[in-house]
């Protein structure tokens, strides 16, 4: 019988972007970006594949998790050929950048992590299509409509969510970024993770969510947060207890994270033993 790891077959998206919360907190960028390398780390060991949306830019997330894959990589069942990051581009990202640069960086990807180019409705943007069109500068309006066609498909093709810090001014789209996926993850309770511990839009949303207590002081208002109040704890759907929830919003320390969301994901697969 083939041995197959925990999470084989299954794909966690990471939503993450820069906290402004981070000096507040006694915290660096390089905390938000150690974090994320390590939960990708804990995942690709265990057999998934991670899915993030995002851009290309220099030093960014995006180019964190390849830079794992090819030094990790990824404990795949044998015979599965399939890349270990899968990164989704948005109509509105990568129609502004040159054809010819996107051939070559996906070139560079081959045999361990790739690129998903979609349309304004969120359907593959083909090689033909991608050769023939000229860069191109969005709408406001098309910005909108391509992100959110975008987290639709990634929230479609993905099986749990782990969202930490985020941005919640200077945004393009309908609302924040982690705030749009985490509200596409609940309307269909996909296993959703949060991480509030470097404050951001995740904080906001554990917040609204009443999982964790407010701020003391006044936050920056953003679209589409009071619409969380549709939603409770319950609606995670993470394989969590309340109590393991309380504890994961709030927690700064990684490997704490790191386990809860382990254990989590474990029950949720049906796993013989949980992380504890």
């Amino acid at each position: 019988m083939t041995y197959r790891e925990v999470l084989s077959q299954r794909i966690v998206a990471i939503s993450t972007s820069e906290s402004p919360d981070m000096a507040t907190l006694g915290l660096t960028a390089g905390h938000l970006r150690d974090a994320m390398a390590e939960i990708a780390r804990h995942l690709l060991a265990l057999g998934a594949r991670l899915a993030y949306g995002g851009d290309l830019r220099p030093n960014g997330f995006t180019e964190l998790l390849f830079e794992l894959v090819a030094r990790h990589g990824r404990d795949a069942d044998l015979g599965d050929e399939r890349t270990s990051v899968v990164n989704y581009l948005a109509w509105p990202i990568h129609i502004r950048l040159p054809r010819t640069e996107l051939d070559e960086y996906a070139s560079s990807l081959v045999g361990s992590a790739g690129l998903v180019l979609l349309s304004l409705d969120g359907s593959r943007w083909t090689t033909s299509k991608g050769s023939l069109a000229a860069t191109v500068e969005p709408t406001q309006a098309e910005w909108a409509q391509g992100l959110t066609a975008m987290r639709r498909v990634m929230r479609d093709e993905t099986w749990a969510r782990v969202v930490l810090g985020g941005r919640v001014e200077d945004y393009d789209g309908d609302m924040p970024g982690i705030a749009e996926e985490s509200f596409l993850s609940l309307q269909i309770r996909q296993p959703l993770f949060i991480m509030a511990g470097f404050g951001g839009c995740a904080r906001d949303i554990a917040e609204t969510l009443g999982l964790i207590s407010p701020w003391p002081v006044s936050r920056p208002r953003w679209k589409g947060r009071e619409e969380f109040k549709a939603f409770q704890s319950t609606d995670l759907s993470n394989g969590l207890t309340p109590e393991e929830n309380a504890i994961l919003v709030q927690t700064p320390h990684v490997d704490q994270a790191v386990t809860l969301i382990l254990r989590g994901l474990f029950r949720l697969s049906g796993a013989d033993s949980a992380p504890r």
